[in-house]
């Protein structure tokens, strides 16, 4: 600790963006020229096009590698969304590893830096982590390689993998495509700011709050939080190991949801129960995501707020859309009232840091920047429990908001005796949420908000960090749910009304309003998210692919940004 460990992370910090650097600069011509005709050919096609022209041998895997990557370059010099350059290596991969004749021949595929390649370190943003590259592939990269596709590029995230921004001292600040000065989301924001830009069509990233729908939100494509078990998690590195109370769930995001739905189903029919011991031997099931497909009249509950944090205009607009998109098909949509998402982020919340914080502060060497988000609730966490009881008191009897001051009071490390009694809350309220969706609701899927508001500026997390509710809610569920962009922020349309009162809200809500301007945030993205139950993935594709036809007919699908 001390001067030698915060000069050892200076340097270290110093050499991965000086490696970063110089493999750019000596790609050459291959990846640095100007696009030809024909790479934006390849860059135009969705990925079963382009895999049916690698079986057929009309496209090489090499010319589609180095046609996203000449775009991946240039993302990454806009919003500095890559980590690991792989290349050179991916070159060699496409012509020695690669299987030509699976599901994914040839295509490119962009991965969270947290995911383990071989040759390469996983930092995860800690320049303690780096000069440790692994010996071999980790399951997720050998599966996407015997099912053909080739691993290119790893992107940014921030060091806890705890909020919805992505910055850190080894790799620096990642920024929305749309708008430099806001974030691209977190903790998978280097994969959505990429796949937003057109450098990839499709990337892998993790969630455990929210962290692969709200950058697809916030940056404009799509994902879907996969349920535990459906899809492998071994051979990744996170900044809380062992942490299962709230399970990070690695899950796919892409450019489009052809190829959203595409690739989940490559993926799933390649059994990657094979290669993970930690996934369910689920076949695709085919008849499900035809059921969906083709139900003449889906019922549709729509929840327009968690009780906790009203929707912003922005995010509300993009909601109502698509209700109303949903209803002029002749679907049945309405709206419904879940058991309490207060709860649901209450126990997702003491759940996920029940250890205080240990596990993760544990990474960071002396002077290593920290998240402001997760560095606040360590600083809440760390209190003397005297003055936080008094601080909640004052909240909840002075200020009147026990919403936050409820979130407040038992924000300290937890015993095994504490933890046990939270696990238990945790599944009664899964029991509830899951008899009310069949006695009360008795839906086929829910929609909601992504987030209250859009993308928040940078260091935004210190005042927004509690409002994950809209996510976190379904993590605690276990449930699959979808992003689907549906809009941008209109400055005249998306203004706040000259009714809202800002004093007279909650704490949580406080702090994703505080940074809530109609005006600067004009042309930034805003989605919807797709709710099913647990381990429904085809369900949830299949009906965000009729959600977008519904909106297609009446306001016009979202318009992805255009390649350079």
């Amino acid at each position: 600790m001390g001067l030698s460990s915060y000069l050892q992370h200076r340097r270290d910090c110093q050499r991965k963006q000086d490696e970063r650097a110089s493999k750019i600069a000596s790609l050459g011509q291959a990846y640095l020229s100007p696009l030809s005709p024909q790479e934006r050919t390849i860059l135009g096609k969705p990925i079963q096009e382009l895999v049916q022209d690698v079986h057929k041998q009309v496209t090489s895997p090499v010319d589609i590698l180095r046609a996203y990557g000449k775009v991946t370059i240039k993302a990454h010099e806009k919003t500095n969304c890559a980590t690991e350059i792989l290349f050179p290596e991916a070159e060699e991969w496409a012509k020695n590893e690669i299987n030509l004749k699976g599901p994914l021949a040839g295509i490119p595929v962009s991965l969270k830096d947290s995911i383990q390649v071989k040759g390469f370190d996983i930092s995860v943003g800690f320049s303690g982590n780096t000069g440790k590259p692994y010996a071999e592939d980790g399951p997720m990269v050998k599966l996407l390689k015997d099912a053909g596709a080739v691993p290119f590029v790893k992107t940014n995230l921030p060091t806890t993998l705890l909020s919805f921004e992505s910055t850190n001292d080894v790799w620096g600040r990642c920024t929305n495509p749309h708008n430099r000065n806001y974030s691209p989301g977190g903790s998978t924001g280097g994969e959505s700011a990429l796949l937003a830009f057109g450098g990839s069509r499709i990337g892998i990233g993790s969630d455990v709050a929210g962290s692969v729908r709200v950058p697809a939100h916030f940056s404009g494509c799509y994902s879907i939080r996969c349920s535990t078990g459906r899809w492998p998690k071994m051979g990744m590195n996170t900044s809380m190991p062992g942490q299962e109370a709230i399970p990070s769930v690695f899950s796919p995001m892409a450019r489009t949801l052809n190829d959203l739905t595409y690739f989940t189903r490559s993926l799933i029919q390649m059994q990657p129960w094979k290669y993970d011991y930690t996934v369910h031997p689920l076949e695709w099931r085919e008849n499900l995501e035809k059921e969906y497909k083709e139900k003449k009249t889906l019922r549709v509950g729509v929840m327009r707020t968690d009780g906790v944090v009203d929707p912003s205009p922005a995010c509300a607009r993009a909601l109502d859309d698509v209700a109303k998109a949903l209803a002029a098909e002749g679907h049945e949509v309405y709206d419904v009232n879940p058991p309490s998402p207060y709860e649901a982020l209450y126990l997702a919340s003491q759940l996920l840091l029940s250890d205080g914080g240990a596990t993760m502060m544990s990474f960071f060497r002396t002077g290593e920047w920290n998240d402001p988000g997760a560095a606040q609730m360590v600083f809440y966490m760390n209190l003397p429990r005297p003055i936080k009881y008094v601080y909640y008191l004052w909240v909840k009897y002075v200020k009147r908001d026990s919403i936050w001051a409820g979130l407040l009071r038992d924000w300290h490390p937890k015993t095994a005796h504490e933890y046990w009694q939270l696990a238990g809350k945790r599944e009664a309220f899964k029991n509830k949420f899951f008899n009310w969706w069949n006695d009360e609701a008795k839906m086929d899927v829910m929609i909601t908000v992504p987030n209250a508001t859009p993308a928040v500026p940078h260091d935004g997390m210190h005042d927004a960090v509690s409002s994950c509710g809209y996510t976190f809610l379904f993590n605690l569920l276990d449930y699959s749910a979808g992003i689907i962009p549906v809009t941008h922020v209109n400055a005249a349309r998306d203004q706040l009304p000259a009714s809202f009162n800002f004093k007279a809200l909650n704490g949580v809500a406080k702090g994703a309003y505080k940074h809530y301007n109609a005006t600067k945030m004009a042309g930034l993205p805003v989605g919807v998210q797709v709710v099913g139950r647990r381990l429904e993935e085809e369900k949830v594709l299949a009906i965000m692919e009729r959600i977008e036809a519904a909106l297609d007919k009446q306001n016009g699908r979202y318009k992805l940004l255009e390649v350079d």
